[in-house]
Parts: C-alpha cells; sequence; structure tokens
C-alpha cells in the first residue's frame, strides 16, 4: 500500500512505546526487576529478546494473560500496578524521543493534519510519555486498548481514532513499531510506516508495512513525505496549516 495514495494527506496516528520514545529499556527494567522478586522464571531475569517476543506492542491484558495463566485478576492488577509506578519513575529519569520526532511533529502540524496517540499502553503511561516528550499540545486525542472492545493487533483502536478524528483511512498514515501494531494498522485499511532496525524489518515488512525507517531522520521517510507533499499540492491542497490547531 503506497504511502502516496493518501494525498491529501488528511491526519497522522501515531503508536508511542518503542514509536515515538525509545521506552522498552524502561518497560523491561520494571518488569525484570518485580519478576525477578516473585519468583519468575525460577528467579532467572527474562531477556530483552523475551520482551520484543512475548510483552512488546501488547496491552497489560494480553501480558497479564501470557505471564500468569493461573493468577487472580486482583492479583494480577496488583502486580501491574507496581509495575508501571517502576516505569513512571525510571522512564521519568530518561526518557528520550526517537530522533527525528520533533521534526516530524512540525511537519505534521504546519501542514494543519489531524493527529492521534494510538497505543495499547494504560492512559496515565501514554500521557505521561506524551508530556515527557513535550508533546501533550501536539496531539487533539490518545486512544488506549482500553477504549475499545478489542485492543492491537485489532484495528479497533486505529479505527475509533479516525471516527473521532473525523479522518478518512484513504487520507491518512500510521507510524508503528511493533508486529501487532502494524497488524492492526493494516487491518484498518491504512499504511503503515514502521520503526525497525534491520533485524526486525522482514517480519515487519511480512506483516504489511508500507516502509520501515531506522528514526525520523530516515531519508526514505521524508522522500516519501515529499511526494505526499507533491500529490497534494497538485491535487490543490497548498500544505500550509490554515485553522491553527
Amino acid at each position: 500500500m503506497a504511502i502516496g495514495r493518501v494525498a491529501p494527506l488528511e491526519a497522522v496516528l501515531f503508536d508511542i512505546d518503542g514509536t515515538m520514545c525509545i521506552s522498552d529499556p524502561f518497560h523491561h527494567r520494571a518488569f525484570s526487576e518485580l519478576l525477578v522478586q516473585i519468583g519468575y522464571n525460577d528467579g532467572v531475569p527474562i531477556t530483552q529478546e523475551f520482551g520484543m517476543t512475548h510483552m512488546a506492542g501488547r496491552g497489560n491484558e494480553q501480558i497479564g494473560s501470557f505471564l500468569f495463566p493461573d493468577w487472580d485478576q486482583d492479583r494480577i492488577d496488583a502486580f501491574f500496578r507496581e509495575k508501571e509506578a517502576l516505569f513512571a519513575k525510571y522512564a521519568a529519569e530518561g526518557l528520550k524521543e526517537i530522533a527525528g520526532l520533533t521534526r516530524l511533529c512540525r511537519w505534521a502540524q504546519e501542514r494543519g493534519l489531524k493527529r492521534a496517540a494510538v497505543t495499547n499502553a494504560p492512559r496515565a503511561n501514554a500521557e505521561l510519555m506524551i508530556s515527557i516528550l513535550g508533546l501533550s499540545d501536539f496531539f487533539q486525542l490518545i486512544v488506549t486498548g482500553e477504549d475499545c472492545e478489542r485492543s492491537k493487533p485489532f484495528p479497533d483502536p486505529y479505527l475509533r481514532a479516525l471516527a473521532l478524528l473525523g479522518a478518512s483511512p484513504d487520507h491518512t498514515i500510521i507510524f508503528e513499531d511493533s508486529t501487532i501494531g502494524v497488524q492492526a494498522g493494516v487491518a484498518a485499511g491504512m499504511p503503515v510506516i514502521a520503526i525497525a532496525d534491520e533485524r526486525r524489518e522482514g517480519k515487519l515488512l511480512t506483516v504489511g508495512a508500507t516502509l520501515v525507517i531506522r528514526d525520523y531522520q530516515d531519508p526514505k521517510l521524508w522522500a516519501a513525505l515529499d511526494k505526499t507533499d507533491a500529490k497534494s499540492e497538485a491535487a490543490g491542497v497548498n500544505g500550509v496549516e490554515q485553522n491553527g490547531s
């Protein structure tokens, strides 16, 4: 699904964890510490690969069901309250944006594009990360997996964001980083630009990513956006923000 087919571009939708910011190390640290404390995996710390395979992009409900299939919901909820508190502490100490994110956000704002963050993270986490990144005023809304009957990899969160923004999937692009996030975006009928290193690029292309970039400074991204701009101008859209939103 070509990026250029969305011209004139109307909206951009962003995942947060791993897409807007480098958050996985803080999630991993919090999970690893708590899991060691309770003797998970016989007290052997989980690896980064384990986290990427079984936890990245998933909501706490999905992760809890995988990690603790025999636990009752109250115990799972208590674990995640502690985990999210640890994550918030560590993220506040060093959360950083994916390189070039500020430039991309400025590009979107200058064109008056509608903007939403769409995540499987709990709302408090989502708001915390967006605040640390200095983007609280950039996003017009945040949609979480908790807001929908089904979270990613189902398309529901992205479809909800479109409905709330009043945007068309035919004129919207998604930025993602996880397999289940790409699957959700593709199922919602939109082209997905994925952030990934070389090791994960093939997998993300296999599940439907239109373009895989290393970060928001990647020349491949800006070449695609320049083409979209050119098609928008040819269609009579001037590409300059008019409404100040």
